[in-house]
């Protein structure tokens, strides 16, 4: 009793700084933790850009197409038609940001017979709801190529996927549980979210400060407990044996550069790597946004030619 009477009326001065010192490091603790809330609040809550499209007179012909997301609700996508019975591609957008970037994407695989959709994650574009950076997104994936398959005129065994960061990564994991996809290219992609998670610390400048990382990864997966037993893409990348891939790594970003790396040394061939003086195709020049779209072009034609029955099989 007398220890803790001594604590709670401390008369000697080691029992004060023992006090002082406890009382520093809980309000560092708080600050640290209020600090590292905040930035998961806006990793999980981005600025939305929304992009104003009139489907009427834009050239492809392209439809919306709507469809629901289990636990997320409605959702709906640009569907720019190609060959009929061909394979889809589905674009999936970067973190931060929206489907609109990508319409020259999605037009130059349209001229090669490809039915493409674009469309938006959680919290991105025309979306609500709160971004997983990838968790909760490969089933918003899977549910946009479900939507894909029902229309009766592709090819519902045949699809490819292409995704930037955020969008590399469900892509990947995608290919990964569903065989209906038989080629993937990805850039700047992470193997979970708990790296994007300190990426962006780091680009938030509060990666110095001692624990910030490591309580902000904490509290994201604190959030997202459901998600729990997600395990990295290198985990099961085994299984796409036979799968076409496309990885392209940027200079612009040596860490997801570094991991996307790491990814493609963990995978089956078929597999290329790809090293690109800039990245972020929404914000190339134009000779550089036409050689990255005849790259991507190229891949896919030679992994998912547009006629049926060209393709291998998984």
């Amino acid at each position: 009793m007398g220890f803790i009477s001594e604590f709670r009326y401390p008369t000697k001065w080691y029992s004060k700084l023992i006090i002082a010192f406890l009382a520093v490091l809980f309000f560092m603790l708080l600050a640290i933790t209020a600090v590292s809330g905040y930035l998961v609040y806006r990793m999980i809550k981005p600025a939305q850009s929304h992009s104003d499209f009139d489907l009427k007179n834009f050239p492809g012909h392209p439809e919306l197409l709507s469809y629901s997301v289990p636990g997320e609700g409605p959702r709906d996508g640009w569907f720019f038609p190609g060959l009929k019975s061909a394979p889809t591609v589905l674009l999936c957008p970067a973190y931060q940001s929206s489907r609109g970037e990508l319409l020259t994407l999605g037009a130059a695989l349209q001229e090669h017979q490809y039915n493409v959709l674009l469309f938006d994650f959680s919290a991105h574009g025309s979306s609500g709801g709160l971004s997983t950076l990838g968790l909760q997104e490969v089933a918003e994936l899977r549910a946009a190529i479900n939507a894909v398959a029902n229309r009766g005129d592709v090819d519902a065994r045949r699809f490819g996927l292409w995704g930037v960061n955020l969008g590399g990564y469900v892509a990947l994991a995608e290919a990964i549980s569903d065989t209906r996809v038989r080629a993937v290219a990805a850039e700047s992609a992470y193997d979970e979210p708990k790296q994007m998670v300190a990426l962006q610390v780091r680009q938030s400048g509060l990666s110095s400060v001692p624990l910030v990382t490591k309580m902000a990864e904490l509290l994201f997966y604190w959030f997202n407990f459901k998600y729990r037993g997600a395990l990295p893409v290198t985990a099961s990348i085994g299984r796409l044996n036979g799968v076409g891939q496309l990885y392209l790594e940027s200079s612009d970003d040596p860490v997801l550069a570094s991991l996307t790396d790491e990814i493609f040394r963990a995978s089956p061939p078929p597999h290329e790597l790809v090293v690109l003086p800039h990245g972020n195709y929404a914000g190339m020049l134009d000779d550089a946004k036409r050689s990255y779209e005849n790259r991507i072009v190229s891949f896919f034609l030679v992994n998912l030619p547009p006629e049926t029955g060209s393709s291998p099989s998984r």
